[in-house]
């Protein structure tokens, strides 16, 4: 296990580096992306002008104060909660997100599936887990929201963050095949199996 602190954007050997039960923390740039954000670009045509490529994005439709755009608050809104959401909703954006935009991170809470775990291996990409319930803790992380597009969404516009010291997040997916979610699925059906054969119950 190996710690690694990333300045954004990253490279494909940078992600490549990163097994399962390591840990990452960023700096720089982070992207906030959520349900509708995605469905607009992938379903619906629309792009985006920010470069993606080697970012990372976060799963999250934040809580934001609307303020006067000033230098601190340059996109006009203040964070004030951003917490991160279920990711499975999102499986299918996994592939699309790294093939067209470069993406090469994921973050947020409950994992992927095989698709994205196939996606992670091909393009070099990597799943970076949080605890749910940590939104208040995320929020310190975030020095600024820098700028926000495709906002008639709001909040699941697609937003520009500024973090500092934003982790450590785990690595619970890699791009060698490796998954913390499929290691802890086997580890409670194996222990499932002992405790039914002490039993005597055939399973």
């Amino acid at each position: 296990m190996a710690h690694y602190d990333f300045n954004m954007p990253v490279t494909e050997g940078e992600v490549r580096k990163l097994r399962v039960n390591d840990t990452v923390t960023l700096n720089g740039t982070l992207y906030g992306i959520r349900d509708a954000t995605q469905i607009h670009m992938f379903d619906h045509g629309r792009t985006t002008r920010f470069d993606l490529r080697g970012h990372a994005v976060i799963h999250t439709a934040p809580n934001v104060r609307k303020v006067k755009a000033t230098d601190l608050f340059p996109a006009g809104y203040a964070p004030l909660c951003i917490g991160t959401t279920t990711s499975a909703r999102m499986e299918r954006f996994t592939r699309p997100l790294m093939e067209q935009y470069g993406v090469r991170i994921v973050i947020g809470k409950g994992g992927l599936f095989d698709a994205s775990q196939a996606a992670f291996k091909d393009l070099g990409g990597v799943y970076l887990a949080i605890i749910g319930g940590a939104a208040a803790l995320e929020t310190t992380w975030i020095e600024q929201i820098e700028d926000v597009d495709l906002d008639d969404l709001n909040p699941e516009s697609l937003w520009k963050f500024r973090v500092k010291g934003f982790g450590p997040l785990l690595v619970a997916m890699d791009s060698h095949g490796g998954s913390l979610y499929s290691q802890v699925n086997k580890a409670a059906l194996d222990k499932r199996a002992a405790a039914l054969a002490a039993l005597g119950v055939k399973s």
